[in-house]
């Protein structure tokens, strides 16, 4: 069933910036803002009083969101750590488990197996690892805090919601250090805007249902833009004699198009002719080679990390049958220092690179591509220790 937003959460949404509680100072008066603000919302005190009667702050949550290191590795080392055979094995079974819900998945929402147990794989290990972090207390906690205070706050109202509806215990809800809930780790606005029951007990409980927690995902992405039935990325042999600065998600052009450049698949055929696609090539032109569809920029929508988007999106094609990538050869990367060097050096070019983070993101990716055109050199947007040199 398709929960619609209630009143209490209409309201929350309709309310000024000015209402909002600001970040940082006392954690105490935080939540007492934050009581404040409920009530302004529609919530009466009693609610309001039991939902926030344990609130209290980690330190372990902002240790972990600080502490993100595993996304400066490359593409080929970080989908080697993630993709095991018994991640495969495990996916496998686990689509013959449920293969009905999948059925209907694929029916009522367009959005192939492979997707969502990828998703379900590297989430929670098919729900084996949910996290053990008290989510009230991690949205609270990344809320005080000033470093993203907007993308958390909001969430701690959803939960609020979810309370008043009987889906989540604040003392007892656990989940991911940044809020997320479930067997495909959903945050709270997303589990009320895209939840659904799906095995019929008229609850959303994505921590111990695998039809609720799948069917919920599914809803997500269609409502994140996922077109229904169609590719997301493919492994291709790209041609020697392409023109790199071609390559990227910030260029497309028809399949079509591509297979007259010489662009072939491994496995199989390419997509319908007349869709859109880019040339993907997340460890430069030496190094694999996908054709990106439009529903694969709908996974930056799930996540913003390129090389966690790349590897999910490659590793739903495995778990439905696709051979291992084609490694290649490809130039050496960039140390962790050396990448925050040349970000700060694309940045002085006035490059937008989205941070100076040492991890190669697709504003990253986007300005070393623009640079490696400038510098005659291969534009791949692969960064090398030549245009580090270079610039």
């Amino acid at each position: 069933m398709k929960f619609a937003l209630s009143t209490c959460l209409c309201l929350a949404l309709a309310l000024p910036a000015a209402a909002q509680v600001p970040c940082g100072g006392s954690f105490s008066s935080f939540v007492g803002g934050l009581k404040s603000e409920a009530a302004r919302r529609g919530y009466d005190r009693t609610t309001i009083d039991r939902f926030f009667a344990s609130a209290r702050q980690d330190p372990a949550v902002i240790r972990a969101d600080r502490a993100q290191g595993i996304f400066q590795r490359d593409f080929i080392d970080f989908s080697r750590r993630l993709i095991s055979q018994s991640r495969i094995d495990n996916g496998r079974r686990n689509a013959q488990k449920w293969d009905s819900v999948f059925d209907a998945i694929e029916r009522g929402y367009g959005v192939s197996r492979g997707v969502l147990l990828a998703f379900w794989a590297l989430e929670t290990d098919y729900g084996a690892v949910q996290g053990n972090f008290n989510t009230l207390n991690a949205l609270v906690t990344l809320s005080h805090d000033c470093r993203r205070p907007h993308l958390f706050r909001p969430q701690i109202f959803a939960a609020l919601e979810l309370f008043h509806r009987g889906d989540f215990d604040p003392a007892r809800t656990t989940g991911a250090w940044a809020g997320e809930i479930g067997m495909v780790q959903m945050l709270p606005e997303d589990i009320l805007t895209n939840g659904v029951d799906g095995d019929g007990d008229g609850h959303v409980r994505l921590k111990t249902s695998p039809p609720d927690a799948l069917m919920s995902g599914a809803k997500m992405l269609r409502d994140l833009g996922w077109r229904p039935n169609e590719p997301w990325l493919q492994e291709i042999v790209v041609p020697a004699n392409l023109n790199w600065s071609e390559t990227g998600l910030d260029h497309r052009k028809r399949v079509n198009d591509w297979a007259r450049l010489g662009v072939r698949p491994r496995q199989g055929n390419l997509g319908p002719g007349n869709l859109p696609a880019s040339v993907l090539l997340p460890m430069g032109r030496n190094g694999p080679a996908f054709l990106a569809y439009p529903n694969f920029n709908v996974y930056f929508e799930w996540n913003k990390s390129f090389v966690y988007v790349t590897t999910a999106a490659y590793f739903a094609t495995r778990l439905e049958g696709a051979p291992i990538y084609d490694a290649g050869n490809p130039d050496p990367g960039l140390s962790g220092n050396e990448m925050r060097l040349l970000q700060r050096k694309l940045a002085a070019r006035g490059h937008d690179v989205g941070g100076i983070d040492g991890i190669l993101g697709a504003k990253t990716r986007a300005a070393v591509q623009a640079e490696q055109q400038r510098l005659g050199l291969p534009a791949d947007a692969w960064p090398t220790k030549a245009l580090l040199g270079a610039l």
